[in-house]
């Protein structure tokens, strides 16, 4: 149902109110009926009015570092549509892993087309996605809703029913697990990368062959047969292939003489515990909690949802110098869905209109005529060169100085921007009608806005994105 439809409709709050007040009339000794409910409540769902704040009236904040010489300040944007295909779910695999509705509010995803509460590494790497130029990178925020207190009704969703049974299977599958190597690799030079990308691919390949031979010959040959007749065969093979990217870079530039260590492979284990998933109903760990309705709707979470304008995915180099290749898998959050639990530490200011870009507000933007709400996330892109996750999503990538240097230990990577603009009508704007899905506790705190990622690009496309943005150039794909 549109706005304008539901316009001559007695608002969803007014039905709330009066059956509040008949209910109070009716047991006798209740004297005043009220919607606003306590914090945390489902009923406190309009976003309070001091959060939103006049453009204009911010002054200029974001001013980045200037580039020394020999930096990578190309640019990088992958095309991965406007999540045309209502891909919406109140999950999060990152931070709350098997839990289905654990971030109790929706999520607007593109890229990997299956990402839902039961992910894993072996279901995103199998499915598709919405992107270009076949990045199956998981990228995902909460949706904005226009919410004028009538009964605005959501297109259904995409059932994830299909999905989750799909991670679980592959959840329950051993696969091989090897050493990342593109994210191991020095700046490659412009004449050796046609080479090097193809053997990147090869070993993709391999990896992929592995693992169907470990699908077709489970259960045969004893407990060594995937060690003798697939792990040290596939070890040989990526030796002679990790050699040849050395010679292929070292034409050119320094050989590396240290990727020797990056062949050998193990395995995964898949998981099968035996208990059954538990019902919807259920909240327990690894069950769900209450989830959406048919129109999209979560307590506390309701309105019209608001598909972005446009959508741009943007990776950045370094204002200090070259930056490493992600590994696959790596997760990276931005900013913080419960800022009022852990405090402003992790929360960033997200807000603001285009043609503004330059002023960015912790607030809700009121924008001029002919201006769009825009909302940009800057990720952070120092990684500790180890690890693809950590105890706390955090301290294993991190934000680097106001200059743009990494800590010790730290290596910069290319940094995540993701930019989203909406058509928000300006009197909607005005009357502080539109909010961002939170956590109950937040009341849609505009500071609680957060974006999540997880890379699951090829070798090859991570490979080729780190060589644009060393030289310097701008790529599309």
């Amino acid at each position: 149902m549109s706005r304008t439809q539901g316009r001559h409709r007695l608002s969803r709050r007014t039905k709330i109110a009066t059956g509040g007040l008949a209910l109070a009339i009716a047991v006798g000794g209740i004297v005043v009926a009220t919607t606003t409910g306590n914090t945390g409540e489902a009923s406190a769902d309009e976003a309070n009015p001091a959060f939103f704040v006049d453009i204009l009236k911010v002054k200029p904040n974001q001013f980045d570092p200037r580039p020394v010489s020999g930096a990578a300040t190309g640019t990088f944007t992958v095309d991965c549509g406007r999540n045309e295909n209502k891909h919406f779910n109140p999950d999060n695999f990152i931070a709350q892993p098997g839990v289905r509705n654990g971030a109790q509010h929706l999520h607007d995803y593109v890229g990997n087309l299956s990402t839902n509460a039961d992910s894993n590494n072996k279901s995103l790497l199998k499915a598709g996605t919405t992107c270009r130029n076949g990045d199956k990178s998981a990228y995902f925020w909460p949706v904005v809703r226009i919410d004028t207190g009538e009964e605005e009704k959501n297109e259904p969703a995409k059932k994830p029913d299909g999905d989750r049974a799909q991670a679980d299977r592959e959840a329950k599958t051993v696969q091989v697990a090897c050493p990342d190597v593109a994210s191991k690799l020095p700046d490659i030079p412009d004449q050796a990368m046609a080479e090097v990308d193809g053997n990147l691919d090869q070993l993709d390949a391999q990896s992929d062959e592995a693992n169907q031979r470990i699908a077709v010959t489970q259960g045969q040959g004893g407990p060594d047969f995937v060690r003798n007749a697939i792990l040290n065969p596939l070890k040989d093979r990526r030796t002679a292939i990790i050699d040849r990217i050395a010679i292929a870079i070292g034409r050119f530039a320094q050989k590396p003489r240290d990727l020797g260590g990056l062949a050998p492979c193990g395995t995964k284990p898949g998981k099968d515990t035996g208990t059954p998933t538990p019902p919807p109903s259920s909240s327990a760990p690894g069950g769900a909690l209450p989830g959406q309705d048919e129109n999209n709707e979560l307590p506390g979470n309701d309105g019209e949802i608001q598909r972005p304008q446009r959508v741009q995915i943007t990776f950045r180099g370094s204002p200090v110098g070259k930056v490493v290749a992600m590994p696959r898998f790596l997760r990276v959050l931005y900013g913080d869905a419960k800022v009022s639990t852990n405090g402003p530490a992790n929360a960033k200011a997200s807000w603001t209109c285009t043609g503004f870009e330059n002023r960015v507000t912790d607030k809700y933007p009121i924008c001029p005529e002919g201006s769009k709400v825009k909302r940009i996330h800057t990720f952070p892109s120092c990684w500790d060169g180890k690890n693809t996750d950590s105890a706390n999503h955090r301290t294993h990538i991190v934000y680097p100085d106001r200059f743009g240097r990494c800590g010790n230990g730290f290596k910069a990577v290319p940094q995540l921007q993701i930019s989203l603009t909406y058509d928000i009508p300006r009197d909607i704007q005005v009357k502080r009608q539109y909010k961002v899905d939170a956590f109950p506790q937040e009341n849609h705190n505009p500071l609680s806005d957060h974006d999540d990622f997880a890379n699951v690009m090829s070798q090859r496309i991570m490979n080729g994105l780190v060589n644009c943005v060393n030289r310097g150039r701008t790529c599309r794909a």
